[in-house]
């Protein structure tokens, strides 16, 4: 009777404890390809919002406005097309006004390329000199074109450019290529890239006497 009631009958001795899984998804499995992916988006969100911060603070602070160029003055002596109408002389020189308004911000002016064409022909190129510009200062530059060229006009072009020489006035586009450096406070930017262009009317003057007053004009500055 007692050892069947110890068959049948239930244990009460101590609890035996639980089998330990040694495959626990807990403590002890690293991060994932998507906990990391997760972590890197948020690492980059953070850090475009926090240069966003300071492009708008620096931006708030400083204030930057553009470069205004003019062509004050304009001379051609000679622009004359030879007899085969393949080249062409000239004598070309402008004054012209490069001013930098902003109030906190410096300009360095790495290179200054000024090229002149005709009816969208090169024909002149010339080098000017570098030089450091300061806070809401005007510098005169006095870029000279002079020499014979090789041009390529059709038979529109030559038309056009009898009908200005009758006139006595041509159209001649001016351009600066430009490579530029912004100075903010002890801090220098990486060099630009910018070009103006200038599209003048100039007066033929060859005999150096003045025909009229110029009328100034102001450029296109392109970033």
């Amino acid at each position: 009777m007692g050892e069947q009631s110890q068959l049948n009958g239930a244990y009460y001795g101590p609890s035996v404890p639980p089998q330990r899984s040694y495959h626990s998804h807990g403590r002890g499995r690293g991060c994932g390809p998507c906990c990391f992916l997760g972590f890197l988006c948020k690492l980059i969100v953070s850090i475009v919002v926090l240069v966003g911060i300071a492009v708008l603070v620096l931006w708030l602070v400083y204030r930057p406005t553009e470069i205004k160029v003019h062509v004050v003055n304009a001379t051609l002596r000679e622009f004359n097309l030879t007899d085969n109408n393949n080249q062409i002389r000239y004598n070309l020189a402008l004054d012209m006004s490069v001013r930098n308004t902003n109030r906190k911000i410096g300009v360095y002016y790495d290179r200054i390329q000024a090229d002149a064409f005709y009816e969208g022909e090169w024909f002149a190129g010339t080098e000017i000199d570098t030089f450091f510009q300061g806070r809401k200062n005007t510098t005169m530059i006095h870029p000279v074109f002079q020499g014979t060229s090789s041009i390529r006009l059709s038979g529109s072009d030559i038309t056009r450019f009898d009908r200005e020489r009758s006139d006595g006035t041509f159209n001649i586009d001016v351009r600066l290529n430009l490579r530029i450096r912004f100075k903010v406070g002890d801090v220098k930017t990486r060099r630009l890239k910018p070009n103006v262009k200038c599209d003048v009317r100039v007066p033929l003057t060859p005999n150096r006497a003045s025909v009229g007053a110029f009328d100034t004009k102001r450029c296109k500055f392109n970033f």
